[in-house]
């Protein structure tokens, strides 16, 4: 499966959300879906490192980080412990950076862009909470699905066993 995007949209398009274009793929997993855990910070990723070293469940973790250009919210350490506690993917809106070392992690990873910079952790944001990416309300439990088309979001998991038979 190259693509997972289109034929969800061509089978389920009045129960699907798409971001804008802004994303791209840093992680090594191109392909990634699962039930939606949120973080929201601004240029602290205290939350991010937290909710990624407890059990992922299969999950993916949407972050609202502002949008922020100048910090990242994930790097190497905190991905690799994304990839060991089973979490799918990491979806932020912010910026990230180690994507060298991103791109040989079996992990999805989307963001804004890459920057250096680490972030000061301050131990701030909120977890599991809605949020608001370029004007899309997104809820924990709800299901989100990347690839290199974009990034969609349903309000409960889409059966993909069509997939199987093509």
């Amino acid at each position: 499966m190259l693509d997972l995007l289109p034929d969800l949209f061509d089978r389920y398009s009045e129960q699907l959300t798409i971001l804008p274009p802004l994303f791209s793929q840093y992680g090594g997993k191109s392909i990634f879906f699962g039930e939606v855990f949120t973080v929201k910070c601004f240029e602290d990723n205290s939350k991010v490192k937290q909710v990624l070293n407890e059990p992922g469940l299969n999950r993916v973790l949407v972050v609202d980080g502002g949008g922020s250009k100048r910090r990242a919210l994930l790097g190497d350490l905190i991905a690799e412990s994304a990839v060991k506690n089973g979490w799918q993917g990491v979806i932020i809106y912010g910026f990230v950076r180690d994507v060298g070392t991103l791109k040989t992690m079996k992990l999805g990873v989307q963001a804004l862009g890459a920057v250096p910079i680490k972030t000061e952790r301050k131990n701030q944001g909120e977890l599991n909470i809605p949020i608001n990416i370029e004007s899309n309300h997104i809820k924990p439990g709800m299901w989100v699905y990347a690839d290199d088309n974009g990034i969609a979001f349903s309000a409960s998991e889409l059966s993909l066993s069509f997939l199987e038979q093509d």
